[in-house]
């Protein structure tokens, strides 16, 4: 597929810079295009059902009216944001057949993927935080986690991100991109699309691993910090109910943690002569796609109180 182009002199000589890219996605694969396309939308339909229907619960039910819940509520809506900024460009390739992306919408997604992923490591480290002052200071957790705290946890985890994130695109972006145009994955994502660029990527390689080390393995050993308090907390309560209460909580959260995180990490921390593009975009699915699927399932059905308040929902209308 031809595309638009400009030739850009350098000191190296003349580069083909292109204007749009090609999203490859599952192309390899054509006699199974449509059946992609409809167990995608399928996954997304869930998605916002699942993960708004923990919004709805957790803003409308008073008994939900806690920190966890408020975290877990924006936690979900954080996953709504991210698989949007994949799905629907996937799903519209797939449905199409016309896979071109600008190299403006490539590198807007690129921008709100790498945000919106870090907003969710550091949501699930907040979350973890929660839980630890919980059941490690059960006493001091009204006066820690008022709700002025809360929203400013939530706020952190947003804003941190922006600065090293736009600074990564705009870092991506301004390399001259030439002799092929096809990103080999079904979005824009930082790893595939520098494999495009033409000169020294060193410091753009520099860059993903000081931001995973920030952003992806910083709050994931904080999480495990709390976790080292929290299961030795746990196993020396003295009530069974209690401690089947506090696990089934914690396990919720763990699980989730352990599905974004561990694919998170084997993507953007794994050595660079390991990658490749197909095992990319199988790792890439995990952490884009399955982790917001079964965000609600694992919550629901690990938890009383949410299944209680879907069911008084429901009853009520």
């Amino acid at each position: 597929m031809q595309l638009p182009y400009v030739n850009v002199k350098t000191p190296e000589g003349n580069l083909t810079a292109w204007m749009e890219f090609v999203l490859w996605g599952f192309a390899d694969i054509p006699y199974l295009q449509w059946f992609l396309f409809g167990m995608f939308f399928v996954i997304y339909m869930i998605i916002l059902l699942g993960n708004g229907t923990i919004m709805v619960i957790t803003k409308v039910d008073p008994a939900l009216h806690t920190p966890m819940y408020f975290f877990l509520g924006n936690f979900s809506f954080v996953e709504i944001c991210y698989v949007s900024v994949t799905l629907p460009r996937m799903l519209m390739n797939l449905g199409t057949q016309r896979r071109t992306i600008s190299l403006v919408a490539c590198a807007t997604q690129m921008f709100w993927a790498l945000l919106l992923g870090a907003a969710e490591c550091f949501l699930l480290a907040v979350m973890a935080y929660d839980r630890y002052v919980a059941i490690c200071n059960p006493l001091q957790y009204s006066l820690v986690m008022t709700h002025k705290v809360c929203i400013q946890l939530v706020a952190a985890s947003w804003i941190t991100g922006i600065p090293v994130q736009a600074g990564q695109t705009l870092q991506v972006f301004s390399l001259p991109f030439c002799a092929s145009n096809v990103i080999n994955h079904f979005f824009c994502d930082i790893p595939p699309v520098l494999k495009l660029a033409c000169g020294e990527t060193f410091t753009n390689e520099l860059m993903i691993f000081v931001a995973a080390v920030l952003f992806v393995s910083a709050p994931f050993l904080l999480i495990l910090t709390s976790y080292s308090k929290i299961i030795p907390t746990v196993l020396k309560l003295p009530s069974a109910t209690s401690r089947t209460k506090a696990f089934s909580t914690c396990s919720s959260h763990l699980t989730v943690v352990l599905l974004f995180f561990g694919s998170a990490i084997i993507t953007y921390l794994r050595p660079e002569a390991s990658h490749s593009a197909e095992t990319d975009k199988v790792l890439s699915l995990f952490y884009t796609i399955v982790t917001p699927t079964f965000n609600p399932i694992i919550y629901s059905l690990r938890n009383k109180d949410v299944i209680m308040a879907l069911k008084k929902i429901l009853f009520k209308y």
